[in-house]
């Protein structure tokens, strides 16, 4: 079955319970819908009144080995007390099936959105980083991708070009300043920079906090540059963004060497998150899920000022990577 073919549509209430009763867990509560889009995930209250989450894998998505390359990352992660959103152990399992679904059951873990403009929290978020990447170095995923051109640039190039989103009066100039910018890409990609083991996607809402961070949803982890955990962090103009890069890059440094070579990267990796996004929703547009939440992707307005937004990529791929500040 296609990612075009598959549905949700399957995965009922009841699919749900019996899934959960299958290995078990018998919720007390209702399954509360907690936001994902790529994976179906749900809060809840078992007999034992312990708050827990169960994520069902989009299928055809992730195989089953690369599904267990997640979750022993992240138990790496637990054993070096690192706070991470980490699968339960069920007979010694973490990852279960039910009716053609994988799923996996969680802890709950709550807490407030990390504040990127608290210079208290950002230096404890870097700290962590550095011993997240120093495990994430001690060995490469060897079933989950490496972020690379084929997989953020290349496929999805192809899948906007096959796709009809794209108003008719806009192609010539949307893929005109697509190629400019995948060309643009391609000369400023390093192909044979150090990679590790990363979270993946560790923008701001994928860090809660309480009275720490906690780093959750590694459902992107994947091998690629370090650099690539960082620069969602920074935001606000380029004195901000320095700013920001040397509290971090002070924090890291105490437990793993700072990725100051890959800086320059960093421009070149947002280009392929833009070009990756909107292939992703593009493709996923089937599931009714993506219009619910993203119904201005079917606007023309949104394509409009995605050849804008390649201008302004383009233009930030010109101006000079950040530096850290000179060390004394």
């Amino acid at each position: 079955m296609s990612d075009a073919q598959f549905s949700y549509e399957h995965l009922t209430p009841d699919t749900l319970l019996n899934a959960l009763e299958s290995v078990g867990i018998r919720p007390e509560s209702g399954l509360l819908a907690l936001n994902s889009y790529e994976n179906r995930v749900y809060q809840f209250q078992d007999e034992e009144r312990r708050r827990l989450v169960t994520k069902f894998y989009r299928p055809q998505r992730w195989s089953r080995e690369q599904i267990l390359e997640e979750h022993a990352f992240a138990d790496d992660l637990e054993q070096a007390e690192i706070p991470v959103a980490a699968p339960m152990k069920i007979d010694g399992e973490t990852l279960f099936n039910f009716e053609g679904y994988q799923f996996a059951v969680f802890p709950s873990v709550g807490g407030r959105t990390f504040e990127v403009d608290n210079w208290d929290q950002l230096e404890m978020v870097g700290r962590f980083l550095g011993r997240i990447h120093k495990v994430g170095a001690s060995k490469p995923f060897v079933h989950r991708p490496t972020i690379g051109l084929d997989e953020y640039l290349f496929a999805p190039r192809k899948a906007l070009e096959n796709s009809s989103f794209i108003p008719m009066h806009l192609e010539n100039a949307f893929f005109a300043d697509l190629d400019l910018l995948i060309s643009v890409l391609k000369e400023r990609w390093t192909p044979n920079v150090n990679t590790l083991r990363l979270h993946g996607d560790c923008h701001p809402s994928n860090i809660l906090w309480r009275d720490g961070p906690m780093f959750v949803d590694l459902d992107d982890a994947r091998n690629g540059p370090a650099i690539q955990d960082i620069w969602m962090l920074l935001n606000g103009d380029r004195h901000d963004q320095l700013a920001q890069l040397d509290t971090i890059s002070e924090a890291y440094s105490e437990f793993h060497d700072f990725p100051a070579n890959e800086l320059q990267l960093i421009e070149p990796l947002r280009g392929l998150r833009m070009v990756h996004y909107m292939a992703w929703l593009a493709k996923r547009w089937e599931d009714p899920a993506f219009p619910r939440a993203f119904p201005w992707f079917a606007e023309a307005k949104y394509w409009e000022n995605q050849v804008l937004a390649f201008k302004e990529q383009l233009a930030a791929l010109e101006e000079p990577p950040l530096t850290l500040a000179p060390q004394w």
